[in-house]
């Protein structure tokens, strides 16, 4: 037993250096994946985020909740359309889209972090035009006539605009903002924004000094199949062209490359069902999951 607490203090005076690193630090966290809806992963979730905010570590988390929509979509029987793949978000699919993740889970994550003596508060991208965005226009490319349309995904949207001053004001206090995937339109309409992308725009609105991607994998995968822990811009272009970074990871790396490029310092993907990933990360010398940072 005396080994343990012995253990314990070692682990804690080895955190030093990487408490006085981030010191003041901003780190955006997007927080989803299968870790959502396991009720025990989210209160050790929120224990390690209110822990990071008492360490001065200003965390501003963003989740996403794509199975909590689709579930809730089929007990009101809303059927999806998908265009090559792609979901298509009408009207009444974009109703359900802010009912849930400003709604529902929005609440369970702020009511998670205060039970563990944080002081959350949940927005949305909609509050004090936080996330100004425009409909997302995809293309495609006819395998047979060679020819590029456009696909309308109806109300998806990308951020174009990020206000980040509420924010700024609750970084300066000891409220932790936790932030649905929302945004507004210019006229006034909801968009629904994949929440990678919400995250890393606004890391990169506040240039962040870290934006953790949680996922379900334990980070990017070299040709080897092993994890790398840490890997350059131009390596991960390599990778992408190369198809060794491939499927939805792309998008994952995608983000992490726009994010940098706006000002973040560095991208980690991770696990997030590892538990205290977001502390093995910043507070270790291990680290977690793959760092991607500017070349």
């Amino acid at each position: 037993m005396k080994r343990d607490w012995i253990a314990t203090a070692r682990t804690l005076s080895d955190a030093l250096p990487h408490l006085q690193r981030y010191d003041g630090a901003r780190v955006v966290i997007k927080f989803g994946g299968h870790a959502m809806g396991d009720d025990e992963a989210l209160a050790r979730f929120a224990r390690d985020i209110v822990l990071m905010k008492q360490c001065n570590v200003h965390p501003i988390v963003v989740h996403g909740g794509g199975p909590q929509i689709e579930q809730l979509l089929k007990r009101l029987a809303i059927q999806s359309n998908f265009v090559d793949g792609l979901r298509v978000t009408d009207e009444a699919t974009v109703e359900v889209v802010e009912m849930v993740l400003a709604g529902r889970i929005n609440k369970a994550i702020v009511t998670a972090l205060n039970r563990q003596g944080g002081k959350a508060v949940g927005l949305s991208g909609k509050d004090a035009d936080l996330m100004i965005c425009e409909k997302t226009m995809k293309t495609t490319r006819d395998p047979e006539s060679n020819i590029e349309k456009v696909l309308d995904l109806g109300f998806v949207g990308t951020p174009v605009e990020v206000n980040p001053g509420l924010l700024e004001t609750f970084i300066e206090s000891d409220y932790i903002p936790v932030i649905a995937p929302v945004g507004v339109g210019r006229n006034g309409e909801t968009f629904n924004v994949n929440g990678d992308t919400a995250a890393g725009a606004i890391a990169g609105a506040l240039k962040a000094e870290r934006l953790l991607l949680l996922t379900d994998v334990a980070g990017v995968k070299g040709a080897d199949g092993e994890v790398m822990t840490d890997i350059t811009e131009a390596q991960a272009e390599s990778l992408i062209a190369s198809g060794v970074i491939s499927g939805g990871m792309i998008p994952k790396c995608r983000t992490a490359l726009d994010a940098i490029a706006a000002g973040v310092d560095a991208v980690v993907i991770l696990d997030g069902r590892a538990p205290h990933a977001c502390l093995l990360e910043l507070f270790t010398s291990h680290g977690a999951g793959t760092l991607i940072r500017a070349s």
